[in-house]
C-alpha cells in the first residue's frame, strides 16, 4: 500500500507558493542587512556640534517590504526562469538608429550652442552645462585609453589633477595667460601618462586597473603632502580667470562689457567659459576621429582585440600604449586647466578616486569606443544626479540601481554600434556589438 505522501502528492502551487515564501523571506532579510544601516539610522549634526542619530525604521519596513513582495511575485510568476530582455534591437534597427544619430547629430549640436542665449538668465543651468561638457570632455579623453586601446585605467583623475595644477602653478609663479598655459599643462599631463605608462607595459586587466589606481592615489597624496610647492590640503587660491583675447571680464573700462560698448554683467564670463570647453570638447572628438584613421588608431583597436596577434602582426605595442596613455592623459590635462581657471581654487578633495570612476562609468555606460554615447551617458548621469537631488540620501540608490538597469538591458552600452576606422571600398557599414563574440577567456 501506498502511504499518504505518495498518494496525494502536493499540487504545483502550493510548491510555488512554499518557494515564493522562502525566496521572499531570503530577499527581506538581505535588503534589512543591507539597508539597515544605511536607511534605518540617519546621522545629523546637532545645536551642540555633536552628532545626532535619528532611527527611521519606518522608511526600512518599507524598503524591506517592497523588496520581498517582489521577490515573492518574481519567484511565483516566473519559477525558476530568469528575467530575460529579449535579444534586443536587431542589427537592421541598431544601423537605422545610427544613421538618425548621424541625423539627429548636427541639431544636437546647433542646441549646444544655443544654449547659453536660451538660458542666459539660468545661471544654475549654465553652470550644470559646463559641468557636463568638462565630463563630456574628459570621458572623450579616457575613451582612447579604455575604449579604443582597451586599457582599463582606474587613475585617469590624477592627470586631470596634474594639468589644473599646472596651470595653477605656472599662472601664479610666471604671471603666463591661459592660453600659453593651456597647452603647457597638456604637454605635462602627457608626459605623466608616459610615464605611468612604462611601468604598465607588461599588465594587463585586474593587474593594470590597480596600478592605475595607486598611480592616481599617488598624485593625490603628493599634491595633499607636498604644502610647499601645492598648498597642501589648502589647496591653491586665486588663479587667474581667462580673458577675451587680453580683455578681462571685469567692469573696468578696459573690460569686455566696456570695450564692446555692452551693460556689465557677470553671466558674460559664464558663456565665454561654455563656449571655451564646447572648443575644447569638440576638439578632442575631432582629434579623437582622425587618430582613429590613422595607422596608429588601428594599431589601439587591434591592441584591444587581441594583444599577441597585434604582436605578431608586427607591432610595437610599447609604443602603441604610451601613445594611448599620453595622448589620454594630454586631453585629460587640458579639462584639469579648464576646471582650475573656472573655479579659481583648487585642492587635492577635487581629485579623488570618486572622480575616476564616474569617468570611468561615462566611459562604460555609453558604449566603450563610442563618442556620441559618451556624450549621452554624461548628459544622463550628470543631469540626473541634479534631477534627483531631492531625493538627498536617496538618489545614491536609484543612481545605482539605474546603473544596474542599463547594465542589464545594455551590456555593452548605450551605443554598440560604431563605424570601422578604415574601409576598402563601398559605403562604411556600422560594426555592431550583438554580432561580435568576446575573445577574452
Amino acid at each position: 500500500m501506498r502511504n499518504d505522501a505518495a498518494a496525494h502528492p502536493p499540487s504545483r502551487f502550493a510548491s510555488s507558493l512554499g518557494a515564493a515564501i522562502k525566496s521572499a523571506v531570503l530577499a527581506g532579510l538581505v535588503a534589512f542587512g543591507l539597508f539597515s544601516l544605511m536607511i534605518g539610522f540617519y546621522t545629523d549634526r546637532g545645536p551642540t556640534g555633536g552628532l545626532i542619530v535619528t532611527e527611521r525604521f519606518e522608511s526600512l519596513t518599507i524598503i524591506v517590504a517592497v523588496v520581498a513582495a517582489g521577490a515573492f511575485l518574481r519567484t511565483l510568476l516566473l519559477g525558476d526562469r530568469q528575467i530575460s530582455f529579449g535579444p534586443g534591437l536587431s542589427p537592421g534597427w541598431q544601423l537605422r538608429l545610427k544613421r538618425f544619430g548621424g541625423l539627429v547629430a548636427p541639431l544636437l549640436l546647433g542646441f549646444a550652442c544655443l544654449v547659453p542665449v536660451i538660458f542666459y538668465d539660468n545661471r544654475y543651468l549654465l553652470d550644470l552645462s559646463i559641468l557636463i561638457l568638462t565630463y563630456v570632455m574628459l570621458g572623450w579623453g579616457l575613451n582612447i585609453v579604455v575604449g579604443l586601446a582597451g586599457l582599463l585605467d582606474l587613475g585617469y583623475v590624477a592627470f586631470y589633477a596634474v594639468g589644473a595644477y599646472s596651470y595653477a602653478l605656472l599662472a601664479q609663479n610666471f604671471g603666463l595667460s591661459f592660453w600659453i598655459c593651456l597647452p603647457l599643462a597638456g604637454i605635462l599631463a602627457a608626459f605623466w601618462g608616459i610615464l605611468l605608462g612604462f611601468p604598465v607595459l607588461r599588465l594587463r586587466g585586474d593587474y593594470l586597473a590597480i596600478v592605475t589606481l595607486a598611480f592616481g592615489e599617488i598624485i593625490r597624496l603628493v599634491l595633499l603632502n607636498w604644502q610647499d610647492f601645492t598648498g597642501g590640503p589648502n589647496g591653491i587660491s586665486g588663479i587667474p580667470r581667462p580673458s577675451f583675447f587680453g580683455l578681462p571680464f571685469t567692469a573696468d573700462e578696459d573690460g569686455f562689457a566696456a570695450t564692446f560698448g555692452l551693460e556689465f554683467s557677470p553671466t558674460h564670463r559664464l558663456v565665454f567659459l561654455f563656449y571655451l570647453i564646447l572648443a575644447l570638447a569638440l576638439l578632442t572628438s575631432w582629434v579623437t576621429r582622425r587618430l582613429r584613421r590613422l595607422p596608429v588608431g588601428r594599431a589601439w583597436e587591434a591592441l584591444r582585440e587581441d594583444e599577441i596577434a597585434c604582436r605578431a602582426l608586427g607591432i610595437n605595442t610599447t609604443n602603441v600604449k604610451l601613445s594611448a596613455f599620453a595622448t589620454g592623459a594630454m586631453f585629460g590635462g587640458f579639462a584639469g586647466s579648464f576646471f582650475a581657471t573656472r573655479q579659481g581654487f583648487i585642492s587635492p578633495e577635487s581629485f579623488t578616486f570618486s572622480e575616476s570612476a564616474m569617468i570611468l562609468a561615462i566611459v562604460v555606460l555609453g558604449g566603450m569606443g563610442s563618442q556620441i554615447g559618451v556624450a549621452i551617458a554624461a548628459i544622463v548621469m550628470l543631469g540626473g544626479f541634479e534631477l534627483f537631488r531631492e531625493f538627498e540620501q536617496y538618489r545614491m540608490i536609484v543612481f545605482g540601481a539605474a546603473m544596474v538597469a542599463i547594465m542589464i538591458w545594455r551590456p555593452r552600452g548605450i551605443v554598440t554600434a560604431r563605424e570601422p576606422s578604415v574601409t576598402l571600398q563601398g559605403r562604411p557599414a556600422a560594426i555592431v556589438a550583438d554580432t561580435v563574440q568576446d575573445t577574452a577567456a
